[in-house]
């Protein structure tokens, strides 16, 4: 009762080994083709992270540069903030001195200072407009 193996013909072994060889082909091919489509994809995201890198850097160079031209005029309405206050103080002690030299009191009200105490406007609130693209990321 014990089972009787045959013995496999050659023809069916080499059958067998035929069959294995062209699915193994078929399998070798797919995962060509599978590699090569994800080196595609890979490829392909490269490129579009290499272009929004260039994007990006475009954007902060033309920032950096505003900012730059911000900062200079800044700096030159400081310098002549600076120079008017400068002028304002000279022109007070003069009309100070004349006041002592001639007697008469000159009656000229009290310009405040908007550098001395800077949360208190001196001229009436204008809204300041923003241009739409001023700000652009």
């Amino acid at each position: 009762m014990a089972a009787v193996q045959r013995p496999a013909s050659s023809s069916d072994s080499d059958e067998r080994k035929r069959k294995r060889m062209l699915s193994n082909r078929e399998s070798a091919r797919r995962s060509r083709i599978r590699k090569q489509k994800q080196l595609e994809d890979l490829v392909n995201e490269v490129s579009a992270l290499q272009k929004d890198n260039s994007q990006l850097s475009e954007k902060i160079n033309v920032s950096t540069q505003r900012y730059a031209e911000m900062e200079c005029a800044n700096n030159v309405l400081r310098a002549q903030a600076m120079e008017l206050t400068e002028r304002l103080q000279s022109l007070n002690s003069v009309l100070h001195i004349v006041e002592e030299v001639s007697g008469y009191a000159v009656d000229i009200p009290e310009i405040p200072d908007p550098l001395m105490k800077p949360w208190q406007i001196p001229c009436p609130v204008q809204p300041i407009m923003a241009l739409a693209d001023m700000f652009e990321c």
